[in-house]
């Protein structure tokens, strides 16, 4: 099996030592990605620009996406993107999951895990 490892500039990767994304046996799992903004609306369509970044680099879309997890720190600022989740994932919704949860900087409001497969395997 190849496996194949996706990074970004994200800062967190090299501190921490991890990378956006793996491929591997006609998966795609992308780590957990924060965004930058000051609301969690703001941060959540940070967040999915890098995540998208990562399925292109990997050869997929979101409609190839069968998973995601949401991680906030404060589950009342969940329903703010939730417009931004539904133009995202359109016809093609994922399983999902929201988890009130701390994250690694007070400053972060969400964070976004996906799980997606690869078109070719669908």
């Amino acid at each position: 099996m190849t496996i194949t490892r996706i990074h970004s500039s994200g800062a967190f990767e090299p501190k921490i030592g991890y990378c956006r994304a793996v491929v591997a046996g006609g998966w795609i799992h992308v780590a957990g990605t924060v965004g930058q903004g000051g609301t969690a609306p703001e941060q959540c369509q940070d967040a999915l620009d890098t995540i998208h970044a990562a399925l292109t680099e990997a050869g997929a879309d979101w409609k190839d996406v069968v998973r995601v997890t949401y991680m906030l720190p404060d589950r009342h600022e969940f329903e703010p993107c939730w417009p931004i989740l539904r133009a995202t994932f359109g016809a093609h919704p994922p399983a999902a999951t929201m988890i009130e949860c701390g994250l690694i900087d007070p400053k972060y409001r969400i964070e976004i895990e996906v799980t997606a497969v690869l078109p070719e395997q669908i």
